[in-house]
């Protein structure tokens, strides 16, 4: 496990009193590092130092529902839809007056660094995505799956019932252990390791969020309507034309698209990696390394 990781700082920006970690020069280039579900800024704990003494200015945010990230207004929707949480990273952008930011992520904040980089390309200089192009629609999502297919997204069919609100509500921790163990079937973390992590799924909104980000992508929970207009053009399946790097691990075991399906969405200059060795989910915590050398590659496509 990486030493402590901080310090943590706090800025509010758009709706959130956002909770994050900053190293490196502040006239580094920034790099902005948004991690997915059930994973917190942790998953960058050894990717963000080695980062800094590249001379990065490296931003690691808890997204909306994790950590010490608290919405700013108790009548706010805690809303878990995509656009929603791209206009939170634009926001954090807006509030450390950075005018262009190396984008990277996985899982949701991969997902999240793709609606950033296809709606405001101004704002992301490269980008590295876990499982390549995530953007997606809950018209698209009506389509069935193969059987095979929609078991491994059981957990999803599990929140949009109430009885699956309440299991994990009641049992979040649990529940990350499970698909931490699924989603990255060699990975050997300890104890103390999840533990650093879990301590962010404590947020009050925590559940609210999940939930309805399960729910909205499949059709059984409406957005907010002042994301319309983000989500009609999120559901062309927009093209990222900024410089990218795609990775995958080889034991991902949660699911994810096949490289060859997502190519043609990247038309800037692109180059997908697979990482050997019993790589799972979450990439840039079990191979911290190729991640880095990830965004220091890319980094250099748009230089």
């Amino acid at each position: 496990m990486a030493a402590e990781f901080g310090p943590l700082k706090q800025v509010q920006a758009g709706l959130l009193d956002v909770g994050y970690v900053e190293q490196g020069s502040p006239n580094g280039q920034a790099v902005v590092l948004l991690h997915g579900w059930p994973y917190d800024i942790h998953a960058f704990a050894d990717a963000t130092p080695a980062l800094a003494d590249a001379g990065y200015r490296v931003i690691v945010p808890y997204l909306r529902g994790y950590g010490t990230t608290q919405f700013l207004s108790p009548n706010t929707m805690r809303n878990g839809q995509q656009s929603a949480l791209a206009v939170d990273a634009v926001a954090l952008l807006d509030a450390l007056d950075i005018d262009t930011a190396v984008v990277g992520g996985f899982d949701w904040g991969a997902r999240t660094a793709n609606v950033v980089a296809a709606l405001w390309p101004e704002r992301c200089k490269a980008l590295v995505s876990v499982s390549g192009y995530l953007i997606g629609s809950p018209e698209a999502n009506r389509t069935p799956l193969p059987p095979a297919a929609e078991q491994s997204w059981w957990y999803q069919f599990y929140f949009a019932t109430e009885r699956g609100r309440a299991g994990y509500d009641q049992n979040r921790y649990e529940f990350a252990q499970l698909i931490w163990h699924t989603a990255s079937p060699q990975w050997k973390f300890d104890d103390a390791t999840f533990a650093r992590s879990a301590a962010a799924f404590a947020n009050v909104d925590h559940s609210d969020i999940v939930i309805h980000n399960y729910r909205w992508r499949i059709g059984a929970a409406d957005g907010e309507r002042e994301y319309d207009d983000y989500e009609k053009q999120l559901a062309t399946g927009p093209v990222i034309a900024v410089p990218t790097i795609t990775l995958e691990g080889d034991a991902n075991g949660a699911p994810h698209p096949q490289p060859e399906a997502y190519a043609k969405k990247f038309t800037g200059k692109y180059m997908h990696r697979t990482i050997r060795g019993g790589v799972g989910h979450n990439l840039p915590q079990e191979a911290p390394d190729a991640f880095v050398e990830a965004v220091i590659d890319v980094d250099g496509f748009a230089s």
